[in-house]
């Protein structure tokens, strides 16, 4: 059977097009101001000299732009365009015969050889470029030929970020265990001075009476207990309303615009949940899971059970209703100046709905920031962050050995072209066996390594003091956990010039804001960790009890001279190094933050 079509089918193969998630399924991500480095592999039959460029088109633009591929050899090219704007972005591959380069090559190959009689060539060449051309003006010519162009079949995708979305240092706390809305207003010029980026505050919604918890999770509670934040709903209201020991929506209005000020964005939590006295429960009593019986379940994570809430049901006929519900939760929040979220176990939730709803909001706000709490398994984890979580916590909390460091860090930089880690360090629900039996060492090490290896990281009120007191033998559980009851807390700890000097580094290293620049160093000691990121060198004791010595063995790969200086910009001082084998000694928990100079 011959072919239907008038003319015979492009002959230029455009593949392997990176970057790309899922063949084309998927955006990769960058952030605002990052240049996208396209590649492809452009070939064709025979020995014509092709041409290709990368096809951009910035978010609600209708006007296509153009940066050139150049050739790296074996049919690859490669170029690259600037992303500037937030949202979602496009490229595609073009490419076509350059019938006048082609010509040109092919002639001048022929005069190379002492070939003269070129009278077919160029008649050749006057058909491309006049009949009065000469063959020097016809060899010199430059060529804008473009002749049978092809592009690429599938537009890819590029989701544009945030800085914030990329890099920050966060600090989550309970406003409730700070005098409210006015008292975290007190406490943000310092929590500005010491290098945080987002202070990020768990529900600050009304709290319901029903099951309420008392203090350490106990089912038994007295009238003064507040109950946990996460048990939304109230005879106050729901999801857009505001628990009134916390302050007004004013307040709250202010304490967004104070922060924002001092450069700090507020992040809130974004629960699915209510409960018992959700007024969605008798709004909307078709949202909710039933049993036979009529009866309703609480939400259960076995072993852990949540008697205070209770989920909703995305199998919901009007499960329309309820999407569009959720939506108009955390629009609210963004018309009042809220623009970074933390999600609360998106994983328990159907994918489709927050591409959905990730595609809603954003339409709103482009400078949306979501961070993920995914401790689950990782396709759903990396399909999360394809779908447009801007970030993700990771098992970073549980990774205390250099294995699994490596580990961890191996799988993360698999995922770099669309997971962004977050580190936190601790949380109100991980206290790690480290940290309870280590100390202040063990807290300081934890501290080094999660603002080093990530650059988004994060602790929980409570860190800087080297709390680590859990509520019984074995259990991850704060004792008194902040959960179930309010503290007076106040921003002191001796981890403090730490935190704040850490975060001063990060701010003017740009090799420590990246994570795929990560190389592990080899040290001959398990209880030394170390890496190599561009410029900058960490050597982490991650042995709490003990002090090391070992050996931070550089590679000549990394272009340094025979012999260079280590400065550590934790400590200030200065150490002649070379390539290869340098001796490290390290007290228990301690690092080094090596800058490499080699200048004298």
């Amino acid at each position: 059977m011959r072919p239907a079509r008038k003319d015979p089918p492009p002959a230029i193969q455009i593949r392997d097009v990176e970057p790309q998630v899922d063949c084309g399924r998927h955006p990769v991500k960058r952030v605002v101001g990052e240049e996208v480095v396209v590649s492809a592999t452009v070939f064709r039959d025979g020995h014509d000299v092709l041409g290709a460029a990368v096809r951009y088109r910035a978010p609600g633009a209708r006007r296509w732009r153009e940066a050139p591929l150049e050739p790296l050899g074996n049919d690859r090219w490669r170029g690259s365009f600037t992303v500037d704007a937030p949202g979602r972005w496009t490229f595609s591959v073009a490419a076509w015969t350059d019938r006048i380069a082609s010509w040109q090559r092919e002639v001048t190959r022929k005069l190379e050889g002492g070939q003269t009689d070129l009278d077919g060539e160029l008649s050749e060449g006057r058909a491309f470029l006049g009949a009065d051309a000469s063959l020097e003006e016809a060899l010199a010519a430059k060529s804008d030929d473009r002749h049978g162009q092809v592009e690429l079949d599938v537009r890819l995708g590029v989701d544009v970020d945030v800085e914030r979305a990329h890099f920050g240092a966060w600090y989550e706390l309970f406003p409730r265990s700070w005098g409210g809305f006015a008292g975290v207003e007190k406490v943000l010029p310092r929590l500005a001075e010491l290098g945080f980026d987002v202070v990020y505050l768990p529900p600050i919604h009304p709290i319901g009476h029903t099951n309420r918890k008392g203090r350490n999770n106990s089912l038994e509670r007295s009238p003064d207990d507040p109950g946990s934040p996460w048990a939304i709903g109230a005879e106050e209201g729901g999801h857009t309303a505001i628990h009134p020991d916390l302050g007004t929506l004013a307040d709250f209005e202010r304490l967004v615009a104070r922060a924002r000020d001092a450069g700090i964005e507020i992040a809130l939590d974004y629960a699915i949940q209510c409960s018992p006295d959700h007024p969605w429960l008798k709004e909307h009593p078709e949202w909710f899971h039933r049993r036979p019986d009529g009866t309703l379940k609480y939400a259960e994570n076995p072993p852990k059970k949540y008697q205070d809430i209770y989920n909703v049901n995305f199998g919901s006929e009007d499960w329309r209703g309820l999407w569009e519900a959720l939506r108009d939760v955390m629009l609210h929040w963004v018309s009042h100046g809220v623009r970074v979220f933390r999600v609360d176990n998106p994983h328990t939730k159907p994918v489709p709905f927050w591409e959905w709803l990730i595609g809603e909001v954003r339409r709103v706000e482009p400078n949306l920031v979501l961070l993920s709490e995914a401790f689950t398994r990782p396709a759903m984890m990396t399909t999360l962050a394809k779908v447009g979580f801007s970030q993700s916590y990771t098992y970073f909390t549980w990774k205390n050995t250099k294995a699994e460091l490596v580990e961890l860090m191996a799988q993360i930089l698999e995922w770099r072209e669309y997971y962004r880690p977050n580190f936190f360090a601790n949380t109100p629900d991980i206290l790690h066996e480290y940290l309870q039996v280590g100390g202040r060492p063990a807290f300081e090490a934890r501290l080094v390594l999660a603002a080093t290896l990530s650059p988004s990281y994060g602790i929980y009120s409570g860190y800087e003091r080297c709390e680590n007191v859990p509520v019984q033998a074995g259990s991850e559980e704060y004792l008194d956990s902040e959960k179930y009851e309010a503290k007076k807390r106040k921003l002191d700890g001796p981890l403090l010039p730490l935190v704040q000097r850490l975060n001063e580094i990060r701010r003017t290293e740009p090799a420590l804001q990246r994570v795929d620049n990560l190389r592990w160093l080899d040290t001959e000691q398990e209880q030394l960790v170390a890496y190599v990121k561009d410029d900058v060198v960490v050597v982490v004791n991650v042995d709490p009890f003990a002090a090391h010595d070992g050996l931070a063995i550089v590679p000549a790969a990394l272009g340094l001279q025979p012999t260079f200086f280590a400065r550590d910009l934790l400590g200030g001082e200065r150490y002649r190094w070379s390539i290869g084998r340098n001796f490290v000694r390290l007290d228990p928990g301690q690092a080094h933050i090596f800058k490499l100079e080699t200048h004298v």
